[in-house]
């Protein structure tokens, strides 16, 4: 072999590995911010926002804000730090958020909310929430079934800061106050808490002992609320939820909880995931900014076909 053909033969290895090692271009980056994973709710929108990016060929950076709008500002910096090219949010605030979604749109990067809206328009690309007016409807015409109309009850309120709480507290009691037996002793707010939630149930059965039902604004609070009314040996209690959680289902697949409301979690998260894949490609989505998507009730009849915030045909 001449020194040529080496050299040759060299040179095309030394070529072969220098293309080995340079990366393929990377896929695109999607943020994924929203509230604590203790949570179930959060996870699960988390877990399908994640599942539908990787589907469509994006990478993803999930990222947790923990109900702190000044961690949740941190972390809309990181995702403009990363080159992000669209954020799906669940916010931290409908008032405090909003200077976060704005900064995002500045650095050109549009935000896609999911379950909470903000106190604004036309900052974010779209808006996927719940029905929490209908479906806080669906839960009260239930807990007044439940309660055949009459009693003393309780309501657990959301966090205030969150538009849903005061959406479906009004829902709820749109139906329930027309009932002239059904009387309110007590109304506090355990922001969205389970351990928030089994403190002050246990304080409220101290206060009112007769309590007859407990309507609650998401899943987490009424399975604080629950173990709280088995532990003082009231599971006679009547006891409503909100948000379809598969804690929930167990429970009231058990006799215990007696209904929630669900919300479609999994699908708004894949739904705002398509929606950016399409407003990146095309720059619209083809929808309008607000978009509600109704709730079903849950009870005893169809809690075996609900699984992760969505119910199995």
């Amino acid at each position: 072999m001449t020194f040529v053909t080496k050299f040759a033969i060299a040179c095309i290895s030394v070529s072969t590995l220098c293309m080995a090692q340079v990366p393929a271009s990377a896929a695109e980056l999607i943020a994924i911010i929203t509230p604590s994973h203790d949570n179930p709710f959060f996870k699960a929108e988390s877990d399908a926002a994640a599942a539908q990016a990787k589907k469509m060929g994006y990478d993803t950076l999930i990222l947790i804000h923990n109900d702190d709008a000044n961690k949740q500002n941190e972390l809309f910096d990181t995702a403009i730090a990363r080159k992000a090219k669209a954020i799906i949010l669940d916010n931290a605030g409908s008032d405090a958020s909003i200077s976060a979604v704005a900064k995002a749109k500045k650095a050109g990067i549009p935000s896609f909310l999911i379950d909470r809206e903000i106190n604004a328009t036309g900052i974010a690309v779209t808006q996927i929430v719940s029905n929490n007016y209908q479906g806080a409807q669906l839960g009260a015409q239930e807990f007044l079934k439940l309660m055949k109309g009459k009693g003393n009850y309780v309501e657990l309120l959301g966090r205030e800061a969150d538009i849903n709480a005061g959406v479906r507290s009004k829902g709820y009691h749109d139906i329930i106050d027309r009932a002239p037996g059904m009387k309110m002793v007590a109304k506090q707010s355990a922001n969205w808490s389970q351990p928030e939630a089994f403190t002050i149930m246990e304080s409220i059965l101290q206060a009112h002992p007769e309590i007859k039902g407990v309507i609650s604004g998401n899943d987490t609070m009424a399975m604080g609320a629950w173990a709280a009314l088995k532990a003082a040996k009231r599971t006679d209690v009547i006891l409503v939820g909100f948000d379809g959680s598969n804690d929930v289902r167990d429970s009231i697949k058990d006799g215990g909880i007696k209904a929630t409301v669900l919300q479609p979690a999994f699908r708004q998260a894949q739904l705002a995931v398509e929606q950016a894949d399409k407003y990146l490609k095309t720059g619209k989505t083809g929808l309008p900014e607000k978009q509600l998507m109704d709730c079903v009730l849950i009870n005893a009849r169809n809690a075996p076909k609900l699984e992760l915030f969505a119910v199995l045909k």
